[in-house]
């Protein structure tokens, strides 16, 4: 069955008639992780998410999948190595969705980090994560470290260390790993809320979820019930009155976008600001962003919203590091606002509460895992279906195996690995070329798409026509096909911010086509005029927000 919400109904209709061993609440990261988990073992596994995938903090990072060089600070040693480790099973498993980013910490006269604590930081991380010898900290002269970023500020540069991080596409990392535990044979849903939790003799034994497409109210039964909410665990657990004990304590963090036109950044900087924080400064396609900020939450974390104050905090740390720069509110070409959910430690900073995950079973037999990072997910899902593994025996007599993610590529990840990654794009591309693509656009979709690229190839072949009605560049229009027939896009956002980023990083080219993808999405779907009305508004809301210096 295609992973289409054109087989909307289906899937419904796969949860009503069926008892599952799992039901996992929650579509960010850690669910796609769980739910990936949790099939690859054997268990039958459904998954519902409220909103559209990854559409809460999963879309909402600072797009690293990175060990945590700060934590060293505070002397979280044993969770550096494990997120460390973690980044490069991440890399192997897609590197279509993640590639290695060499990162630059300058350090000055009588800024956080010195020479010494610099160089033995990075040693340490290096060790920690088991970083290959390619892939290990350098430390550079003031004169070499502007040679590798001529933009940092010259006063009182000491010198710098470099290292490698990954950078990835958190949402698409989520899809990708979603639609694997679909492939796999788990049954899931974006847009179906889950309203109340059934329960039998005190035990939850499934979940009622309402529809936010068509309104429809139905029960999933289920043996075994997680939340892997987020932001949202403790609306979950307040459902099942177990919220008590430890609580979630939500911290926001901004990001904004430039053009490399006004901020020519090669280089992606890790530097310490005026309060003694640490931001990343990162090129991506022909931009440069800049994040994050940190402050306490407690508003809806459905739509968090970048502040006045955010965007001053962060273009006063551009302007501290890269003086010459000179970037103003009107060089801000959008933005994006995500909240973490941190388990709450009394009387700590934002910046200092851990970044560690628990898991936490309630009375009724709720399992809750929160905190994390987006880095270690896949240990996350690890360490919770290891424990349902153990329930499962205990109180069922089933028995299902060890975890086996560590070397089980995601979707689009079947490319021989990151070593043969450059040559399947080599490869991949003249097929795409010989669809009637350049070669700049078949290399490009294959680096984004990996081994599924060749589904967006054979829509290039055979859809020119339907690209020319709808006035859609062909390469815009396979996405858009894609995303509609294996993606589960149900709405205009949810394939201008989450399939492709465009929202973010090409905000231009979505201003420009918008009209004519809600005018295809209308005739795909056969929409009726309140319905289309509906996600053009949503849209226009999304870009507002993003846009948010224009408004201002």
């Amino acid at each position: 069955m295609q992973f289409s919400n054109k087989n909307r109904q289906k899937i419904i209709d796969t949860f009503k008639n069926n008892e599952f061993d799992v039901v996992v609440i929650g579509g960010g990261i850690t669910g796609a992780g769980i739910a990936l988990d949790a099939t690859t073992r054997g268990m039958k596994v459904a998954l519902v998410e409220m909103q559209d995938f990854a559409a809460g903090t999963s879309s909402r990072s600072t797009k690293l999948v990175h060990g945590g060089l700060r934590y060293l600070k505070q002397f979280h040693v044993k969770q550096v190595a494990e997120v460390g480790r973690e980044r490069a099973i991440v890399y192997e498993n897609g590197p279509h969705v993640t590639t290695p980013e060499w990162m630059l910490l300058p350090f000055f006269k009588d800024g956080t980090f010195g020479k010494f604590f610099t160089s033995i930081g990075l040693t340490l991380y290096d060790r920690l994560a088991g970083v290959k010898k390619s892939e290990r900290k350098k430390m550079l002269t003031a004169e070499q470290t502007l040679q590798k970023a001529p933009l940092v500020k010259k006063e009182g540069l000491k010198g710098g260390g470099i290292y490698v991080e990954y950078r990835t596409d958190d949402a698409r990392l989520t899809i990708e790993v979603m639609k694997k535990a679909v492939e796999k044979g788990a049954t899931v849903l974006n847009y179906s809320k889950v309203e109340k939790l059934v329960y039998s003799n005190g035990k939850v034994i499934g979940v009622e979820v309402i529809d936010q497409v068509t309104g429809e109210t139905y029960k999933i039964r289920a043996k075994k019930v997680v939340n892997a909410t987020g932001p949202w665990v403790d609306t979950i657990r307040e459902k099942d009155n177990s919220k008590k004990g430890k609580v979630l304590q939500l911290t926001k963090g901004v990001h904004i976008v430039i053009d490399q036109s006004k901020f020519p950044l090669k280089q992606a900087v890790y530097f310490d600001t005026p309060d003694g924080r640490m931001v990343f400064a990162i090129p991506r396609e022909g931009k440069a962003y800049v994040g994050t900020t940190d402050t306490f939450y407690d508003s809806d974390p459905i739509n968090p919203q970048m502040t006045k104050e955010d965007l001053d905090y962060l273009l006063k740390a551009i302007n501290f590091m890269f003086p010459d720069v000179k970037v103003s509110e009107k060089d801000v070409e959008s933005n994006w606002a995500g909240v973490r959910p941190l388990i709450w430690e009394e009387g700590k900073d934002p910046s200092e509460i851990s970044r560690k995950d628990e898991i936490w079973e309630s009375e009724s037999g709720l399992m809750t895992i929160a905190g994390g990072k987006l880095t270690g997910y896949r240990k996350m899902a690890e360490k919770i279906v290891d424990l349902l593994v153990d329930k499962f025996e205990k109180e069922y007599g089933k028995q299902f195996g060890p975890c086996v993610t560590k070397h089980t590529p995601i979707s689009g990840g079947d490319v021989g690995g990151s070593a043969k990654f450059n040559e399947f794009i080599n490869e991949a591309s003249k097929i795409g070329q010989s669809s009637g693509l350049s070669k700049e656009e078949a290399e490009s979709l294959a680096s984004k798409y990996g081994s599924n690229v060749y589904r967006l190839f054979d829509i290039v072949k055979n859809n020119a026509d339907t690209a020319k009605e709808f006035e859609l560049p062909i390469t815009l229009f396979a996405e858009l096909q894609y995303a509609l027939t294996y993606e589960m896009v149900v709405t205009p956002v949810d394939f201008f911010l989450r399939r492709t980023g465009a929202v973010l990083f090409n905000i231009h080219l979505v201003n420009q086509y918008k009209e004519n993808v809600i005018q295809y999405m209308q005739s795909y779907f056969n929409w009726d005029p309140e319905m289309t009305e509906r996600y053009q508004r949503e849209l226009e809301e999304i870009l507002k927000q993003a846009q948010f210096v224009s408004e201002h």
